[in-house]
């Protein structure tokens, strides 16, 4: 079926030799340290940037090391000195409340109750040459046995002053749309931060969740004025076949984009007296050829999206968060149509709304709530698999954490990083239909080491 984006997982010619470069330089570094890295760099405690020490969500300090390109300095001795370079290992254990139908699994899995080593990856991450920096993280994928070019960013960022209001602008060379966002609220680095590739997940979902990742090669530029507007305009297109295969990511049943997608992006923030509050919008359009086929044309997508975000960070003892947002996918989906798969005349459309909040207590032990719903068009073609046909999902997420290291008087500090979880996902819609859908609740217990 071609009728929904899945997850993963010229100009173009430009970004593919940027991004073989980092690789290149991931494959030959002899050193693999981990995102402590930016530790190492800046001479700041991993729990300056992270709200639990270690984990994407970031700080506004965080977030201000990245709008600057991952070149702030500050670090001194040794540790400053050695490459930006690290590594990360993940794993997990996954039970659902019934047996999975084991025909979709890697073999060597069972129908429950599965330990997986889910990845193991290396990072260039740091500062590369003045005013220019990187992350990029280069992914075995311990479950489908793959070795892959996994999110990169690459910046060039500097600072002026028009009058008396300072401005921050830069460059952004990325191969995932929203990798390069500051807020924890976009798909590529939003709540739930980790998870298990043989844990059960919903069919549909929008073209800005993870239909390009890393299978695109875009360029924005970005701009964050008296540190209260930030604005970012820039576009994509798919890598080609070549590029992919060296990169590790080509997928045949992949979508490919006809041409440039645009991609935007819009945000007010303001930090008053340690409470953080933004509001933003970020879109794309794209038209697509599904499934790589040209001979029927391309669909079209317009993605829109809203989201906001509130941190207390006033007392690092206490943190309190609460982040969401909402993406409207509308569909012209006529190449879809004459391949048969589509039985609608008109467009249709799909939805997605996240809402997660979090307790962090002294950076180390955490507490997080997330609510998903998935509502779209009926189509008996698109979603034939439910009696309903429909798209429609909604599921909680409740995780518990516990990150002991990170903190600059903690054991081994910068070198090590450890988060542990317990996540609990319940059901009571999948893809479509509420029946059954709490046989597909999951229980999951994380594991995520750097160094």
């Amino acid at each position: 079926m071609r009728y929904f984006f899945q997850r993963p997982k010229n100009t173009v010619c430009l970004l593919a030799s940027l991004l073989t470069l980092t690789a290149v330089m991931l494959l030959t570094s002899s050193v693999a340290e981990a995102v402590p890295s930016f530790s190492r760099q800046t001479g700041a405690a991993c729990s300056q940037c992270h709200t639990q020490s270690f984990g994407p969500n970031l700080t506004p300090f965080g977030r201000d090391f990245k709008l600057g390109g991952y070149t702030q300095g500050g670090g001194s001795g040794t540790n400053a000195k050695l490459p930006p370079v690290s590594a990360m290992v993940m794993g997990s254990f996954t039970n659902t409340q019934k047996d999975q139908d084991k025909s979709g699994f890697e073999p060597g899995y069972s129908k429950n109750n599965n330990f997986t080593f889910d990845q193991a990856s290396l990072f260039y991450a740091g500062k590369v040459y003045g005013k220019v920096g990187a992350f990029s993280q280069l992914t075995f994928d311990g479950y489908s046995d793959r070795l892959a070019l996994d999110n990169t960013d690459i910046r060039f960022a500097d600072t002026a002053d028009i009058g008396d209001t300072p401005i921050t602008y830069g460059i952004s060379v990325n191969n995932n749309p929203t990798a390069q966002d500051l807020w924890n609220t976009t798909p590529a680095w939003g709540f739930p931060y980790n998870g298990s590739p043989v844990q059960p997940g919903v069919g549909a979902s929008t073209m800005l969740d993870g239909a390009f990742a890393t299978q695109v090669g875009g360029a924005t530029a970005y701009t964050m004025i008296n540190n209260l507007l930030y604005l970012e305009a820039g576009g994509y297109a798919s890598l080609a076949n070549n590029m992919q295969r060296g990169l590790g990511v080509a997928d045949a049943g992949q979508q490919l984009i006809d041409g440039g997608a645009p991609y935007w992006r819009a945000a007010l923030q303001q930090d008053w007296k340690g409470h953080f509050f933004s509001l933003g919008h970020y879109g794309m359009i794209a038209d697509v050829f599904p499934a790589r086929e040209r001979s029927n044309g391309s669909d079209h997508y317009t993605d829109v999206a809203v989201d906001a975000t509130y941190q207390y960070m006033g007392n690092p003892k206490h943190i309190f968060e609460t982040k969401t947002s909402y993406i409207y996918e509308d569909q012209k989906l006529s190449a879809s149509r004459l391949a048969g798969e589509v039985a609608s005349t008109g467009n249709t459309y799909l939805t997605t709304f996240k809402f997660n909040t979090a307790y962090t207590f002294e950076q180390t032990y955490g507490v997080t709530f997330g609510y998903n719903r998935i509502t779209g068009s009926k189509d008996a073609n698109l979603y034939a698999a439910n009696s309903l046909n429909k798209p429609n999902s909604e599921f909680y997420t409740a995780e518990l954490v516990y990150v002991p290291f990170g903190k600059t008087t903690s054991t081994l500090s910068p070198w090590l990083n450890l988060r542990t979880s317990l996540q609990y996902i319940g059901y009571s819609k999948f893809d479509g239909t509420a029946d059954k859908a709490s046989q597909k609740n999951t229980f999951m217990i994380n594991g995520w080491v750097a160094f």
